[in-house]
């Protein structure tokens, strides 16, 4: 099969401690060998030696978010905890998002998941250029690009996926990726830990890496 057509056609406050747990990049003075679940509890002792007439709906939420991230960490679940990944992905450069190999990409491209999700979205966030793409890929390198994709709507029994890229994989990808998740997260904040796109994947090594495996 052919995975590099010619052109691609352009498709047009949560608070600190869940930013810190959730999404993005941690902060300097956060310690990288602890856990996020260790991260979280550091921060409710904080708040709670801070005040010890805590609010009841308040504590509950904390043990509901305490519980829900021990449930991704142990069992490897997709960010709103509904089910497992579809894809085997492997240790990238960016802790925080779930890389997956050129290999995998392949597969996907090629429809060997089909029968595991409904329906992929591969996310090319380079700007745009005369040169090769990912088959399928979508061309979003804008925040309102990729906001757009939350406005798209959702069959709500579809298992939707999103695989984030950019050259390398090393800035624009992983931002978008990013961003993403964040907006996502703002949306549902009142429904938490649901999500509209649970499932995000950024490709390891971008589109290079792919190329360079399965050039034709």
């Amino acid at each position: 099969m052919d995975i590099f057509p010619k052109s691609l056609s352009p498709r047009g406050s949560a608070n600190a401690v869940r930013k810190s747990l959730f999404y993005g990049k941690r902060s300097a003075e956060a310690d990288i060998n602890s856990s996020p679940i260790q991260a979280f509890k550091k921060s409710r002792d904080c708040s709670e030696t801070g005040n010890k007439a805590l609010p009841i709906s308040l504590k509950n939420l904390l043990n509901h978010i305490e519980h829900a991230i021990e449930t991704f960490e142990l069992d490897d679940k997709v960010a709103d905890g509904s089910r497992d990944y579809a894809l085997p992905t492997i240790p990238g450069h960016h802790r925080d998002l779930r890389s997956i190999s050129p290999e995998v990409m392949a597969d996907v491209v090629n429809g060997r998941y089909t029968h595991v999700f409904s329906d992929v979205t591969i996310v090319d966030c380079r700007y745009p250029f005369e040169g090769g793409h990912i088959k399928g890929a979508v061309n979003l390198f804008t925040k309102d690009d990729v906001n757009a994709l939350l406005d798209k709507p959702l069959n709500g029994d579809k298992r939707h996926v999103l695989i984030f890229h950019c050259e390398f994989s090393s800035e624009r990808g992983p931002k978008m990726y990013r961003f993403l998740r964040s907006q996502d997260r703002e949306l549902n904040k009142n429904q938490y830990p649901a999500l509209l796109f649970p499932e995000v994947y950024l490709l390891h090594g971008g589109y290079k890496a792919f190329f360079n495996k399965f050039k034709v």
